[in-house]
């Protein structure tokens, strides 16, 4: 069965903001099947920002379930990041999703991994996707080489860069903050 898959995410903090970006390609097996997905959402009237990686249809199982437990633990990014992780672990169906998400609020930006895992990202960078390790290397190089960018434009300039070496990365990009 050919999934539609491939992406790169990108979250950064710096100097006081967060923004959350991804591009906008969506590959099935080796050819491109939509160039402008929006793999970045809004949740809790804008206070947190996820972008999501892997199969679609995964994607969008998990991102309701985490609106699910945001709405229930009261908008706390960390608390419905972790309870997610425990249902991810042990409900069978929900062990087989092969997605990631990046989550941030205006205070915390994490990674929800398909293991389960919630991860604190090192040096303020989440990256995931086919091209995150372009994408996070880039963004690195920025926040030590150019700290006077707002954490918008170290997305921005990161997802490009990992478009331009990332075959199933593309260049349509949508970058979002939290409220």
């Amino acid at each position: 069965m050919t999934r539609i898959r491939s992406t790169t995410v990108l979250g950064i903090r710096h100097n006081g903001e967060i923004a959350v970006g991804a591009d906008g390609q969506a590959t099935m097996d080796k050819h491109v099947a939509k160039n402008n997905v929006r793999k970045i959402r809004k949740l809790g009237e804008g206070k947190v920002v996820t972008g999501f990686a892997g199969s679609t249809a995964d994607a969008f199982m998990l991102l309701d379930r985490f609106e699910e437990k945001l709405t229930s633990y009261g908008g706390n990014l960390k608390r419905a990041a972790i309870e997610l992780a425990k249902d991810w672990r042990k409900d069978q169906y929900l062990r087989k999703l092969e997605a990631m998400m990046v989550v941030a609020d205006k205070d915390e930006l994490l990674i929800i991994s398909g293991t389960g895992d919630v991860l604190e990202p090192d040096s303020d960078v989440a990256a995931i996707g086919s091209g995150a390790m372009y994408a996070q290397a880039a963004a690195l190089a920025l926040k030590k080489h150019a700290p006077h960018l707002s954490a918008r434009q170290m997305v921005e300039e990161g997802l490009h860069i990992a478009a331009d070496i990332c075959i199933y990365t593309n260049h349509n990009l949508m970058i979002e903050s939290p409220a």
